[in-house]
């Protein structure tokens, strides 16, 4: 058995550690071969592999990024190029792929397979935890823990100098990371994308805060926040990708400027960007990696393909890919609730 395996979308922490584990479990346990696909679907499109091997996977378990490089490449979008992934997978005689990735990647993944009967097995990884049919993602509590941090190092310098600060985090369509870490750290006020924000209301939280003697706040902002009357996300550029995404950012400073203008506070922001990204992935993130990679060699060894392995409760259990990519898993009302408890 031949299983190539590629990494795709933004990368985040864990992707070595699922990495790691496929390769190890495919060739300890199964005697298969594993072949790395480079920079995501254009590693397929263009032929680029790495042979992988217990030593080439050796130490990877902390390292942040992926050794195999990502791009955000649709073939869809491109003349030819699906069946021309179709064709080089043949080519190079895989028997399986795994495709590592968030909704876009995982989507062309569904596609493939369903439209060119392609052998495939996905498992899920993205920052936003945005991904339905599954519990959590690895990654997601690594950038959690990355804005922690940081919101927890801001409140000093916002008691200190008596401001609002204001911290702009990762989420276009969901606001997990921002709820998460704003639960986590205290954060005075949490603004997502699923629920819609009036600036005077914003406002009104933070003067009622105030007139109880607490002269500092901190705000928490995903960044694909949008206020109730336009309801349109800001745009830190008007270029897309190929999946058809614009840059996001920039909610953090318009939000800034409005406060200070309207509660005549000093108000400063921060804008975390690639920061939650980066770096070593946090004990869960690893071992969630890990049971991923690890039911994904399970799922080809028994020919379950079309699916995608997932946690639900403290299962890795498959689920269809579609599942996982027709539909956005938002913040429950649930969650968020229990967040307003401690806003102002």
């Amino acid at each position: 058995m031949h299983i190539g395996i590629l990494t795709g979308g933004g990368d985040c922490p864990g992707l070595n550690a699922a990495i790691r584990v496929v390769v190890r479990h495919a060739i300890d346990t199964y005697g298969y071969r594993v072949t790395g696909i480079l920079n995501g679907w254009a590693g397929l499109i263009e032929n680029l592999y790495r042979p992988l091997d217990v030593d080439t996977v050796s130490g990877l378990l902390t390292k942040g990024g992926t050794i195999l490089g990502t791009s955000r490449t649709n073939p869809f979008k491109l003349k030819g190029a699906p069946q021309k992934i179709v064709d080089n997978f043949k080519k190079e005689k895989f028997d399986a792929l795994i495709a590592i990735g968030g909704e876009d990647t995982l989507g062309v993944a569904t596609r493939l397979y369903n439209e060119y009967n392609l052998p495939l097995v996905g498992i899920p990884k993205t920052i936003d935890n945005d991904l339905a049919g599954t519990d959590y993602t690895f990654g997601f509590y690594t950038a959690v823990s990355i804005a922690t941090e940081a919101i927890d190092r801001l409140h000093s310098t916002a008691e200190s100098h008596h401001r609002i600060m204001l911290v702009e985090v990762m989420g276009r369509h969901a606001g997990w990371i921002a709820t998460y870490a704003g639960l986590a750290s205290g954060a005075d006020l949490i603004l997502i994308p699923e629920e819609p924000f009036d600036i005077e209301e914003v406002c009104a939280i933070l003067r009622k805060r105030h007139k109880r003697g607490r002269d500092f706040s901190i705000v928490v902002v995903a960044e694909g926040a949008v206020p109730k009357d336009t309801k349109q996300m800001v745009l830190k550029d008007y270029k897309v990708d190929d999946f058809g995404h614009v840059c996001l950012g920039g909610i953090g400073s318009i939000l800034a400027e409005e406060i200070e203008k309207r509660m005549d506070i000093q108000t400063r922001y921060v804008i975390l960007g690639h920061i939650q990204r980066g770096g070593t992935p946090v004990p869960f993130d690893r071992i969630l990696a890990s049971r991923f990679g690890f039911g994904a060699v399970k799922l080809i060894a028994e020919g379950e393909f079309g699916k995608m392995v997932a946690l639900q409760g403290n299962k890795i259990v498959p689920v269809e890919l579609k599942e996982a990519t027709t539909r956005l898993k938002t913040v429950s009302k649930e969650i968020y609730e229990l967040a307003k408890v401690f806003f102002g």
